[in-house]
């Protein structure tokens, strides 16, 4: 049985809904009637499944190390300086619309601060997306501040926290879901990290697959 994220199960029973709507309105229709109905009963059939697909939340064997928040492609690993986590490498991560958009925390650390920061809708893939709708995790952890930046992407533009200010997580906690299409950026600090050991291109899996070795 597919098991629904947090935040997903409305969107799938709306189609559902309109799927049954339109099947009823066939039974009492005929002619090109019936036949206009049956279409946007399928239509809403397949939107149904692909919003199941979309919103599935599989079981995930969490992984050792530094492990991925998202689902996706790396486009993106970069050193930099920081305001907030001072020197730091970037991973940037694409999720596209067949990816599971639940996103997990890398590390076991205290959220020491959780803002919301409104703007634009374009693509998550384009280089002006860095100003689009964000919400930005900051974790107190062993191996110092890390930073999550959870960015909405153009079509639902809606990230749904699981999380709040204060709270404690384990490392592959569940810390929320951006819908239909978007990026995540993890900030680690460059003290911390041993080793980023994924490349540019590469696909992974949030909590299961490591993506950098920590300093003992």
């Amino acid at each position: 049985m597919i098991r629904i994220a947090e935040g997903g199960m409305p969107w799938v029973l709306a189609g559902v809904a309109f799927t049954f709507i339109f099947l009823g309105v066939c039974y009492f229709t005929s002619g090109w009637l019936f036949l206009v109905f049956c279409f946007l009963a399928m239509f809403f059939f397949l939107i149904s499944f692909l919003l199941l697909v979309f919103f599935r939340d599989p079981e995930r064997i969490i992984g050792r190390g530094v492990t991925a928040v998202a689902d996706g492609k790396i486009r993106e690993i970069i050193h930099l300086q920081d305001a907030e986590v001072g020197e730091c490498v970037r991973i940037s991560t694409f999720m596209n619309i067949h990816n599971v958009h639940v996103n997990r925390a890398p590390f076991t650390g205290m959220i020491e601060k959780m803002a919301h920061h409104p703007g634009g809708h374009v693509p998550a893939f384009q280089k002006e997306s860095d100003s689009n709708e964000q919400l930005v995790l900051l974790l107190k952890t062993e191996i110092g501040r890390v930073k999550i930046v959870q960015i909405a992407g153009a079509v639902a533009r809606r990230i749904v926290p699981y999380v709040s200010e204060g709270m404690m997580l384990k490392k592959g906690e569940k810390i929320g879901l951006i819908r239909l299409g978007s990026r995540v950026d993890l900030y680690l600090p460059a003290e911390g990290v041993k080793a980023v050991v994924i490349q540019m291109h590469e696909r992974i899996k949030a909590g299961e697959d490591t993506i950098a070795e920590i300093n003992d």
